[in-house]
């Protein structure tokens, strides 16, 4: 493919360039990307897995072993009683 120069704009605070659709659907690249600096150049990658991978999983083995018990306890406000549903 032939080099394509595009402009570094300003997005807020920060910089940012506009990556043409074709370019993103020939790597497969949608939502979450790895960037990394590589020598001289900025590399965009797919993730190695999904962000929050395994959340999930880890949460149901938490719960199994009883660790999501409030460390507070349940406690409600004085007015609390006064409410009518």
């Amino acid at each position: 493919m032939k080099a394509l120069q595009v402009a570094i704009r300003q997005v807020g605070n920060s910089k940012g360039v506009v990556i043409p659709k074709p370019i993103l659907a020939q790597v497969g690249l949608v939502g979450q990307v790895e960037m990394t600096v590589e020598r001289d150049a900025i590399v965009l990658r797919k993730p190695a897995k999904p962000v929050r991978s395994g959340w999930a999983e880890a949460a149901k083995a938490v719960a199994m072993r009883g660790g999501d018990k409030l460390v507070m306890g349940e406690f409600g406000n004085v007015e609390d009683s006064e409410l009518v549903w």
